[in-house]
């Protein structure tokens, strides 16, 4: 198999293109990671394909497998040591392989135990040479022919080809976030700098037109008039309560900044509609002098939480607390669905842990199966 094998290429060109289309049309570019690792597999013919994610301390953590079970015996979630190949390769860039992975004296020492039924192996960087995410590694079964370097070329590319297209996916699902907000802004802008004042001027000119015939119109009439100018008032009330909701905020005027208090509600609101009951809210402790990188830290975590909830958990029950002690600002989300998936990636939940280590506290996640999941989430004040 070379790389000049036509075939080859474009399967290769193929794999690629539906991995980057994918990436940039969905929400999560996380969702391509499955194929990513299945169109590796089929490339070079391996019967375990690996993406291991970069976290702190130049450790991996595996988050999309092709040709292993799920349940207990699924390497998803596994962290590799900072000094596996996996991992030199996901900082230096430079491909390996070797013809027994459990014997190799480059690789056996940190071959976790799950791994050591396989032979023939190679990993390769994943990401871009600015955004390096991580490794992918494909394997084969112990007596198989070992990877050839042609194939080991083929992988390299393709490895970078889908690397790259989910880093523009980050990028693109992050503009389409800040164009939804900016549309939303747009849309509260006009309907209160416009639409309101049009209802407010035609509810002055009813009401003027009432006084000016008072004595000519029958009771009927002006009743009738007069209920006509309650339901203006009415319809403004409802259109500044959409504005206010449009902008995620719910203050006694529509330029004040949002409190934490009501970003929670706001999101936990919107959770509920795409689950399809409300969650249980709680928030105890005064909220109104949080700091502004801890406030919006907070929503960031809430935010990050609630989205697990909704895509993966399928749980009857959620609830989130907030609550500020003397110390420190603590979150709670708590779910009594499926516990996290085998298969799910968790860079949302490292997400979470990173930011919380960044301003100095620490996210914890319990999961299982029977009692659901739930993200502890603190940081100090």
């Amino acid at each position: 198999m070379g790389v000049t094998d036509p075939s080859l290429a474009a399967r290769t060109l193929k794999a690629a293109t539906e991995i980057t289309m994918a990436a940039l049309s969905r929400d999560d570019p996380d969702e391509v990671l499955p194929l990513v690792v299945r169109g590796a597999a089929e490339l070079v013919g391996a019967h375990l394909c690996l993406i291991s994610v970069r976290g702190e301390n130049d450790t991996l953590t595996v988050e999309a497998a092709h040709g292993s079970p799920d349940g207990p015996n699924s390497p998803i979630g596994t962290v590799l040591s900072a000094r596996s190949a996996a991992a030199r390769v996901a900082r230096g860039g430079v491909p390996v392989m070797v013809d027994d992975v459990a014997d190799d004296p480059a690789t056996a020492p940190f071959v976790p135990a799950r791994l050591r039924v396989y032979g023939p192996f190679a990993v390769v960087p994943f990401g871009t040479r600015e955004r390096r995410l991580g490794a992918l590694a494909v394997y084969r079964r112990r007596g198989a022919e070992p990877f050839a370097p042609a194939a080991v070329d083929v992988l390299t590319s393709f490895a970078a080809q889908a690397g790259l297209a989910l880093v523009l996916a980050e990028g693109w699902t992050a503009r389409q976030r800040v164009a939804v907000y900016q549309e939303r802004e747009r849309i509260a802008r006009d309907l209160h700098d416009v639409i309101i004042q049009r209802l407010y001027a035609a509810g002055v000119q009813l009401d003027l037109l009432g006084r000016r015939l008072a004595g000519k119109l029958t009771r009927q009439e002006a009743a009738r008039l007069a209920e006509t100018v309650d339901e203006l008032d009415r319809t403004i009330d409802e259109v500044r309560a959409h504005v206010r909701t449009l902008r995620g905020v719910d203050p006694p005027n529509a330029s004040a900044i949002p409190t934490l208090s009501d970003s929670v509600r706001a999101e936990v609101e919107t959770a509920g509609e795409l689950l399809g009951f409300p969650p249980h809210v709680r928030i105890e402790g005064d909220l109104t002098d949080i700091s502004v990188a801890v406030a919006d830290n907070t929503r960031a975590a809430l935010r990050e939480a609630l989205s697990n909830v909704v895509r993966h958990s399928g749980a009857s029950r959620v609830s989130v607390e907030l609550s500020r002690g003397e110390r420190n600002l603590r979150l709670r989300v708590a779910d009594d669905g499926c516990g996290i998936p085998p298969g799910v990636t968790r860079r949302g939940l490292r997400h979470l842990e990173e930011r919380a280590r960044a301003a100095g506290g620490r996210c914890t996640v319990t999961s299982s199966a029977r009692s659901g999941t739930a993200v502890l989430w603190q940081v100090p004040l």
